[in-house]
């Protein structure tokens, strides 16, 4: 079964979900904090308040202090039936006046201090007990007497619990609500890719032009790799188009002639007449073999120059591996050659492949359509650059031809032989390697061929 393609607007969905689930998690939890302390707060009002009332009806009576607990003091902290409240009032003696004896107040609670309130455990129960001073000044009875009030804290929890679910409830129908808005802005913000999808679907396949979308500037990028993909796409199937015409229209002719020679073959008699148009048919089948592999070659070279990685290599051993492949037909000829591109590697960047078919061209076009009785062949560092001369002792390509016949198919010569394809490979071959091909006479007329490559920058430590 197919994996599932992965889908944008799901991760932006999921990605930003989770940002929401950990905000709302956060403020959950800062909810549930807020309303314990809120909870805390507001009940340690009631708490010091319901002391504070009780203070007030401390009084001397016949010169002994007394009090008299207000119902109204406990009726806001009464609020539940489970809600436990207990009290201790403590004269200025240390003897208790009224309350629950085992209330007790902590030693840091000093005499004259303001309200104090903590947590503490009064029955085996948790409380929260607050405490004030209240100071009588009675002449019969003088001092600071102290009121305590305890209560349970199951009202507070309460209290926490409604408010924290009251803010969880909020924060939930918010992160929905958030998240629903989410959604419709990244369908909103994604619709432009849905304009390119459609742009491209909508194509006929023949249709290699630029997009002319109004893209945001986030996939402006995208765009334009698109477009800059289409366009070496166009190219490439241009280079194609154009390939297979020249191929066929270059092929057609030396086909038809070969077809020809062998039918006269077929019906030929005379053996002198056969012997001769035996020679035309192998020079023809000689003539298109060469065509054809020249036309692969330039196919392989075209299609390295686009999709093959330059890398470091040895001009020297790439010479004499093309000079090793013309050697047979320089032998045939009685074809002197000379070497002289001395001990040291000479090293350049680019593709062995593509260069030794270029050398190997024009070694051979030096052979079969210059060379009389030498080729001489050096290779020598200047300035920035490796030099690279290949010389004969031919006439050589008259000047004024020097700028066509690089061109695919052009023939020096109107004999027919040749394909144009040898010089046609090297110049390609020269362009893609950022170097320099011409031609030149030297001062001995020896008519010359030059290559010039970049020298390869020295790598670091």
């Amino acid at each position: 079964m197919a994996n599932r393609a992965p889908s944008l607007f799901r991760r932006l969905t999921a990605a930003i979900s989770l940002v929401l689930l950990i905000g709302a998690g956060t403020l959950a939890y800062a909810a549930y904090n807020y309303a314990h302390t809120a909870a805390d707060d507001a009940y340690d009002r009631l708490l010091l308040g319901a002391a504070a009332q009780i203070g007030e009806t401390i009084r001397v009576e016949d010169k002994v202090i007394t009090t008299d607990i207000p119902v109204s003091a406990f009726e806001t902290l009464s609020v539940s039936r489970q809600e436990r409240v207990y009290y201790r009032v403590v004269g200025p003696d240390g003897q208790s006046l009224t309350g629950y004896d085992g209330l007790q107040v902590p030693k840091s609670f000093e005499k004259g201090s303001g309200p104090q309130v903590w947590d503490g455990t009064f029955s085996g129960y948790p409380v929260r007990v607050g405490a004030i001073w209240h100071y009588v000044s009675d002449p019969a009875a003088t001092g600071w007497a102290v009121v305590i009030v305890a209560q349970t804290r199951d009202a507070r929890q309460a209290l926490a619990r409604e408010l924290t679910w009251r803010a969880i409830l909020l924060v939930a129908i918010m992160s929905a609500i958030a998240l629903i808005g989410v959604m419709l802005a990244t369908r909103y913000a994604l619709r432009p890719l849905h304009h390119i999808e459609q742009a491209l679907g909508s194509r006929d396949p023949n249709d290699l032009t630029p997009l002319a979308t109004n893209a945001p500037v986030e996939i402006e990028g995208l765009t334009q790799s698109i477009n800059h993909f289409m366009e070496r796409l166009s190219e490439r199937m241009d280079s194609l188009q154009r390939m297979i015409a020249d191929a066929a229209h270059q092929i057609r002719t030396p086909v038809t002639a070969l077809t020809a020679q062998v039918e006269l073959l077929q019906h030929e008699t005379i053996p002198a007449r056969r012997k001769h148009h035996l020679t035309r048919v192998v020079a023809r089948t000689s003539q298109v073999g060469r065509l054809v592999s020249q036309l692969l070659s330039h196919a392989m070279i075209s299609h390295r120059s686009q999709s093959v990685t330059a890398s470091r290599l040895n001009l020297t051993e790439l010479l004499t591996q093309a000079v090793a492949d013309a050697i047979p037909a320089a032998m045939e000829r009685d074809i002197s050659v000379e070497f002289d591109v001395g001990s040291a590697p000479v090293l350049i960047e680019g593709d062995p492949v593509s260069l030794r078919e270029a050398l190997r061209n024009i070694i051979e076009n030096a052979v079969h359509y210059g060379a009389v009785t030498k080729i001489s062949i050096t290779v020598r560092n200047e300035d920035s650059h490796v030099v690279l001369e290949i010389a004969d002792d031919g006439t050589g390509i008259p000047a004024q031809l020097w700028p066509d016949v690089t061109k695919r198919f052009y023939r020096v010569s109107a004999d027919g032989e040749g394909s144009g394809l040898g010089l046609a490979i090297a110049a390609d071959v020269a362009k893609s390697h950022r170097a320099k091909l011409e031609f030149d006479r030297g001062g001995d007329d020896m008519f010359i061929v030059r290559m010039s490559f970049p020298v390869l920058a020295e790598e670091g430590p």
